[in-house]
């Protein structure tokens, strides 16, 4: 997997991972200006054993892939809470939202949560709120369905600021 050159548009997804909801957002980045295509949500059915949810989150993730054909994706990293159960499930649909991509060729950047927040509203500790207002701004025609979603879009802004020096860590690590 190698990073494409920065220039010319860009198409670019970003992941939110979560077992009740993984939520993606597809943005073309061309420079500065950033193009809003396409969010959404996979919500496989919280009755479903773990393996049948995680299945389903790749399989609602590769239709993503296939129907807008990103070349590059970025995922959520995963902050540790206090319940380490959840946290260690919480990884498993991470993993799975970094294997679709990968799958598919595409190459994954990771970002923390408080660098998405910071690259989006300008500080580390924003709010959902915060988040949404500044989606509004910087892609107008999106109305995402949910925070999920929102958030995916977040993350896939980051990657549009950040994957120069992305595509340079790759390159460093001989990726």
């Amino acid at each position: 997997m190698t990073a494409l050159p920065i220039r010319g548009p860009v198409r670019i997804i970003g992941i939110d991972p979560g077992l009740r909801r993984t939520g993606w957002g597809v943005i073309e980045a061309d420079g500065n200006r950033l193009i809003y295509v396409a969010c959404g949500s996979v919500e496989p059915s919280g009755d479903l054993p773990l393996s049948s949810r995680l299945l389903a989150i790749h399989e609602g993730l590769a239709s993503v892939l296939s129907a807008h054909k990103p070349v590059e994706a970025a995922v959520e990293q995963t902050f540790v809470n206090k319940d380490g159960v959840a946290t260690l499930k919480l990884g498993q649909a991470r993993g799975v939202a970094m294997l679709a991509p990968a799958m598919f060729g595409i190459s994954v950047a990771e970002y923390a949560p408080n660098q998405v927040k910071k690259t989006v509203v300008g500080a580390g500790h924003a709010d959902k709120n915060q988040i949404a207002m500044m989606l509004k701004i910087l892609l107008p025609k999106a109305e995402p369905p949910s925070a999920d979603a929102a958030d995916a879009l977040a993350i896939a802004i980051t990657h549009a600021h950040h994957r120069q020096s992305a595509a340079l860590r790759l390159k460093v690590a001989g990726l």
